[in-house]
């Protein structure tokens, strides 16, 4: 699970394991495997930052 804000800057969690899509469109818009979409503060760069942290946390990314 990652934390992003909303544009409101609300703040929610994502799992991870579900994302299929991070787009900037212009805002960033993270697609899930189920359809869902949702559209946060944080850059491209920064979701896939915090999803590589996330993966090596759990020892599903290499060092």
């Amino acid at each position: 699970m990652i934390r992003v804000s909303r544009l409101d800057g609300k703040e929610f969690v994502i799992n991870v394991l579900l994302v299929e899509t991070v787009e900037a469109v212009p805002d960033t818009v993270i697609t899930l495997t189920n359809g869902h979409k949702y559209v946060v503060r944080e850059s491209v760069d920064e979701v896939v930052e915090r999803a590589v942290a996330f993966h090596r946390r759990i020892g599903r990314w290499p060092q």
